[in-house]
């Protein structure tokens, strides 16, 4: 595990910080004091338009949100996620919250264990979430254990049986399995030593970067990666291990390992893409049934009960890499993806294709770069999110699309589907999760190195009910304030 800490000697395609790429021809030239002034001026007016948008977003976030929390973090993060809930209270919830820090190598990469207080909707008032300081650190989120990890941490995903056991991607074919409580709190200082990962999954020829799921009903892991792989493990086989060596596991079914070296390896590897694997995703009502994605712009669907060959292969499910995929936790026939091509597709697994061709059941176009992320919101069938390197996190209603659109309340040529727009990023949100405890409320990452004082911005955010509510109860409870607002208006003068 010792080469995970080491450089890579190739970009990453996403997420990395922009300081990192290799220098090219282009680079060279701009080295020049001519091309580095073009290069500056042009840097100058892209930083302004970011400015521009990002300050016209702030202006309204008091009308547009019910709840806003910003946390400037000194080290970008490439993934965060929601874990256990703590407890409660009647203003506010506490709740698990899973980051991490990619560093320049001066101090060690790490994974943080923070716990975040959620405001309960209706109860922050509006000046409250628009005076934030966007440069500081939020007080809602705090620190609470860091790990260090050998490597960058690319992925996180938590194990829905026991969201105290998280699995991470990092520069290396393995997957690491830690246990939250069982692992010590280190300090990430220069020399540290890594700290020993619980759990060990190998059977990846090649780097295994982004492509991470974990099954909803059983310890199952899929992964996939520049091998052109998709791997399967099961987490029972380790403890079936531990109970045959006379060791034993507590009841919330949490990992003991026999020594710093336990590991695992695949129950099954999956060939059938012809390029780098993105993402995978299981199905929510089987264990046995996923998908992936990857670079040869390929959707595949696949069974393991039936062997290891793709059960029905999408050639072309977007005209560039697929950088992401979710299957619906509501619907099992609906999956999205989410492509370099800008775009994120709804496919319905019961017509995948037509002559030979992805066929989604709508194509939804607004984002202005390669979408990273997509996710189905758990809180309404029909919803789901997408984020992107414009810095946009999109929020889509796939039932509105095709519906007519109010005189006057939208422009032409707004992207069908869309109703919401989080513009608080000011460059690629690399990541965001969807709050199962908290309906409606968000967690989003960005990298900003160059656009912030530090390397990179969390937002926690839930947008005002006024906006996802079915339309005629709106109407009617703001009819109710409609003489108080009038009332408030200018007065005529005397």
């Amino acid at each position: 595990m010792e080469e995970a800490s080491s450089p890579l000697s190739q970009p990453k395609k996403r997420g990395r910080p922009k300081g990192s790429k290799k220098v090219t021809a282009e680079d060279r030239e701009i080295s020049s004091p001519k091309m580095r002034d073009r290069a500056t001026a042009a840097g100058n007016k892209k930083a302004a338009v970011v400015d521009d948008k990002y300050n016209n977003w702030k202006f309204v976030v008091p009308i547009l949100y019910d709840w806003l929390a910003n946390h400037n973090l000194v080290w970008p993060s490439l993934s965060c996620r929601w874990g256990p809930l703590l407890e409660q209270s009647k203003n506010k919830s506490r709740q698990r919250l899973y980051l991490s820090e990619q560093t320049d190598g001066s101090v060690p990469n790490t994974l943080v264990i923070a716990t975040c207080d959620v405001v309960k909707p209706k109860v922050a008032a509006a000046e409250h979430i628009s005076q934030f300081n966007e440069e500081t650190r939020s007080p809602f989120v705090k620190k609470y254990k860091t790990i260090i990890h050998p490597g960058e941490v690319n992925r996180i995903r938590e194990l829905p049986q026991n969201k105290n056991i998280v699995a991470t991607h990092t520069d290396c074919p393995e997957v690491l399995i830690w246990d939250i409580e069982a692992q010590p709190n280190r300090h990430a200082l220069l020399g540290a030593a890594v700290s020993h990962a619980d759990l060990v999954l190998t059977g990846h020829a090649d780097n295994a970067e982004f492509a991470l799921s974990m099954c909803p009903t059983e310890p199952y892991v899929l992964s996939g990666g520049k091998d052109k792989l998709v791997v399967l493990w099961s987490i029972h086989d380790h403890i079936s291990t531990l109970v045959g060596e006379s060791n034993t596991t507590n009841s919330s079914g949490s990992i003991v390992k026999t020594s710093d070296n336990a590991s695992l390896g695949p129950r099954g590897i999956f060939e059938g893409h012809t390029d780098t694997v993105e993402d995978v995703q299981f199905c929510p009502t089987s264990t046995q049934e996923f998908c992936s994605v990857g670079d040869d712009s390929c959707l595949i669907l696949w069974d393991a009960r039936v062997g290891t060959n793709p059960i029905t292969k999408v050639e072309k499910a977007h005209n560039a890499d697929v950088h992401c995929v979710d299957w619906s936790p509501h619907d099992a026939n609906y999956i999205l993806t989410g492509s370099a091509d800008h775009s994120v597709c709804m496919f319905d697994r019961r017509n995948l294709v037509s002559d030979g061709v992805g066929s989604p059941v709508h194509k939804f176009e607004e984002h202005k770069a390669p979408v990273l992320c997509v996710q189905w919101c758990p809180d309404k069938p029909s919803v789901f999110g997408s984020s992107a390197e414009d810095g946009c996190v999109n929020i889509w209603d796939y039932e509105q699309v095709g519906q007519k659109i109010e005189r006057g309340t939208r422009s032409a040529n707004y992207a069908q589907g869309l109703f919401f727009k989080h513009c608080g990023h000011r460059d690629k949100v690399v990541d965001f999760h969807w709050n199962a405890y908290d309906p409606w409320t968000v967690v989003s990452v960005s990298d900003d190195v160059e656009c912030s004082s530090g390397g990179g911005t969390l937002q926690i955010w839930r947008m005002s009910d006024l906006i996802y509510r079915p339309r005629d109860e709106v109407l009617s409870e703001l009819e109710a304030f409609k003489a108080h607002v009038a009332s408030c208006g200018p007065r005529a003068s005397s």
